[in-house]
């Protein structure tokens, strides 16, 4: 089954900030005990809203805007039976949220009207529907996993430590001697009269036909940016002959990597030592798929153009097409010049862009941030910034994001829940809201907000920079992916400025880290099978 990522963000009265910050408490502070055989906070969310992982209802205060009331939702299948059972679940509260909310002035107005009014009836759902946010960029740490899989092989892993310890009543534990096969075939005799699902085969994580979806999207985003850059040189070459075509991007080529060789050292003060080199990336990991891409990008586009060029020049489609061809390699070839131009382009913004070295923090909100994390092993995080002007970061903030957003879906590591070398993620998303001009973060992560960003900095600071770069204040940053988050002090700083207080934050697994749900996976793996190798059972028996 899919997992949704999604939000909704709307505006707040200013003058309801403050009673809707005391909802949100109030409803926190409803813990239910023990309804349905659940225990704990929010335990009733286990069964009314069967199909939620993560979720938070968070007031942001308002300083450049009003204030902005957001629901985060991370949930298995589709959003319109999510929104149904979240209703049934708090629907008296939402409406209560809703109040404190500006009526948008789009076409969700009467529906809003319709939600709002006293005594109204109306359902919600329809309206945080139609309100809802797409995520721009996001990770799922454990892809593919239900939470009712997650939860079904946690209870699995406890009923594997149970017989393990005591599976002689206190005596010596019959599994000391045992070679790995036998310890699994006991295990699973054991095991599978309470888990009968054992029996059952394990459902594909990542189905065939989604897998298939992901690698197609990224191939036509690829093309896409290939076509995208290429126009410069499909003009150019309409009007120039060959000799002139070439002079003149050679020249070009030469004049903007002069200027890049320039404009791309660091500012003074402004470089973090970095093992990164842009040439050593590109040979390795551009070169050849931007060869291939250009290639397929010639032969899509000459098919496409061959037609009209058959009709106009009245030539057999074949030959037709090799012209189409011929033009379309020339233009390809002149994608290092355009794409030289672009980082120009943003080199020259990036030297001029302001950066925060000390942004101010609210005491009182920080102590409250401060005094809701670290209860459980995971924590969550939201944060809202504003995204820096300009055309051209208008576009590289959304291609870039995109980008991400597919590779994110297709590389290997992050299907598998890494997200460079970290795997501490459950659910992180971007999304832009306020007719993008700000820009949404939210994550749910185990270990303290402290080593997650001391994880982001080490591990994977260049796709944080690449994600954040585009923030007002954000630290400076070279070519959209160098320096920035490698600014540890400066960064943190930064985030901490932009985060709210999370007043209602719900975990259906609260003692799982990322890590565990990926153990219990592989033992429930290993039990399903009836029978293991010794080379398996020795590597399975690890995780017991």
């Amino acid at each position: 089954m899919r997992q949704t990522t999604l939000s909704v963000a709307l505006e707040v009265k200013p003058e309801s900030f403050d009673h809707l910050s005391g909802l949100l408490d109030a409803l926190r502070d409803r813990r239910s005990q023990n309804p349905s055989g659940g225990t704990g906070p929010f335990a009733d969310f286990l069964t009314t809203v069967p199909a939620v992982h993560f979720m938070s209802l968070t007031a942001f205060p308002g300083f450049d805007y009003d204030p902005l009331f957001v629901i985060e939702a991370n949930f298995d299948g589709a959003p319109g039976p999510f929104w149904a059972q979240l209703e049934t679940a708090i629907g008296p509260d939402l409406r209560n949220f809703l109040r404190c909310c500006k009526c948008p002035l789009d076409d969700t107005s009467a529906l809003f009207t319709a939600v709002t009014a006293p005594d109204s009836r109306a359902p919600i759902a329809p309206y945080l529907e139609a309100r809802t946010l797409t995520p721009t960029v996001y990770h799922h740490g454990n892809r593919g996993m239900t939470r009712d899989r997650i939860l079904a092989e946690e209870k699995l892993f406890l009923g594997t430590r149970a017989e393990l310890a005591h599976s002689n009543d206190g005596g010596p534990s019959p599994y000391r001697k045992l070679r790995p096969v036998e310890i699994h075939a006991r295990l699973r005799a054991a095991l599978v009269p309470q888990f009968g699902w054992l029996d059952q085969p394990a459902p594909a994580r990542i189905p065939l036909a989604q897998s298939l979806g992901d690698y197609a999207r990224l191939a036509g985003f690829v093309l896409l940016v290939v076509a995208a850059l290429s126009v410069p040189g499909l003009i150019l070459k309409s009007q120039l002959a060959w000799q002139w075509y070439v002079g003149l991007c050679v020249a070009l080529f030469a004049v903007f990597t002069g200027i890049l060789y320039k404009m791309g050292k660091p500012l003074p003060g402004t470089a973090t030592p970095t093992r990164f080199s842009f040439l050593t990336f590109f040979l390795r990991h551009v070169l050849v798929p931007a060869v291939i891409a250009a290639a397929v990008y010639a032969a899509i586009a000459a098919f496409v153009a061959a037609p009209v060029w058959s009709w106009l020049s009245h030539k057999p489609f074949w030959p037709a097409w090799w012209d189409m061809a011929i033009w379309a390699g020339w233009s390809a070839g002149s994608i290092a010049v355009t794409v030289a131009g672009i980082l120009v382009w943003l080199r020259w913004l990036e030297r001029r862009d302001a950066s925060q070295d000390a942004p101010p923090v609210d005491p009182k909100m920080l102590r409250e941030m401060a005094r809701r994390e670290d209860w459980i092993p995971q924590n969550h995080m939201g944060s809202v910034v504003l995204i820096k002007p300009g055309v051209l970061r208008a576009i590289l903030i959304r291609v870039g994001h995109h980008g991400l957003h597919l590779l994110l879906r297709a590389q290997k590591a992050a299907r598998n829940g890494y997200l460079g070398s970290m795997r501490t993620i459950h659910f992180a998303h971007w999304a832009r809201v306020n007719n993008d001009s700000r820009l949404m973060f939210f994550s749910n992560f185990d270990q303290t907000w402290e080593s997650y960003l001391d994880d982001f900095i080490e591990k994977a600071h260049a796709g944080l920079t690449l994600a954040w770069c585009c923030g007002v204040g954000f630290p400076p940053t070279r070519f959209l992916v160098k320096d920035g988050a490698s600014h540890g002090r400066q960064f943190k700083e930064w985030a901490r400025h932009s985060m709210a207080v999370s007043r209602f934050w719900y975990s259906a697994y609260k003692d799982l880290t990322a890590e565990q749900v990926e153990r219990n996976y592989r033992i429930a793996c290993g039990l399903r099978k009836k029978q293991l190798s010794e080379k398996e059972a020795a590597a399975w028996i690890n995780d017991l």
